[in-house]
């Protein structure tokens, strides 16, 4: 198990460590955007990238990299949400993500406000589709950024302590125990354990309000 997990750390930590930030960056930059984060999570590829991680400014390259990338795709996705949104919600794209979740963001954002675009970044589908439908909303950019920062910054902080300090402890470990990489598999387990009782939590939040239609004013505090 450990010399597999050497192979595999390896192969990470080959890669260049600027082309490595950057991908991380540019995977979160589309997901908020152009709608990749349907397909390919940011959260796997933040996750694998922060495993090579092996100094203090390749901690806070790759976290700020990724809360950058978060922030433009956030605003991108704006942007085409208020330029392109009900052509796009009509498109052959916005039909395959759904009448349904098209909705739920749009009750969610009317019901909550800025409170739904902090929540919205750690929901799966939402947090793809919430920078268009903000765009084509009476939200102001503004209050959006303000709102996604705080969470765009917690998300990657936490991504990438957890994968760089789970690899960080199998190095340590892995030439004094054989089992080191059982470690390292219950590092990375148990966070994916409290993200899901987290995400499932926020879940339960959203859905309170994604599933029944607002006033059709979108709020900017939590009340």
């Amino acid at each position: 198990m450990n010399e597999f997990l050497d192979g595999l750390l390896g192969w990470v930590q080959d890669v260049d460590p600027v082309l490595r930030t950057v991908i991380a960056g540019l995977f979160i930059m589309l997901e908020t955007s152009v709608l990749i984060g349907l397909v390919v999570p940011g959260d796997s590829v933040v996750l694998v990238a922060s495993t090579a991680v092996d100094s203090p400014v390749e901690y806070f390259a790759l976290a700020l990299t990724c809360i950058a990338g978060a922030l433009i795709g956030g605003s991108i996705g704006f942007w085409i949400g208020r330029t392109f949104g009900p052509w796009l919600r009509r498109s052959r794209a916005g039909r395959l993500i759904g009448e349904k979740n098209w909705q739920r963001a749009e009750n969610f954002l009317d019901r909550r406000g800025g409170i739904a675009v902090f929540i919205s970044r750690f929901l799966p589908v939402l947090h793809s589709i919430t920078p268009l439908t903000v765009g084509m909303s009476t939200l102001s950019y503004r209050t959006f950024i303000l709102w996604l920062a705080p969470a765009s910054t917690l998300w990657a902080f936490a991504y990438v302590s957890v994968g760089s300090a789970a690899a960080g402890t199998y190095r340590e470990l892995s030439d004094q125990l054989s089992y080191a990489a059982y470690i390292f598999v219950g590092i990375i387990v148990a966070f994916l354990v409290v993200v899901w009782i987290v995400k499932k939590a926020l879940e339960r939040y959203a859905a309170r309000h994604a599933d029944h239609p607002g006033d059709g004013d979108a709020r900017t505090l939590d009340d």
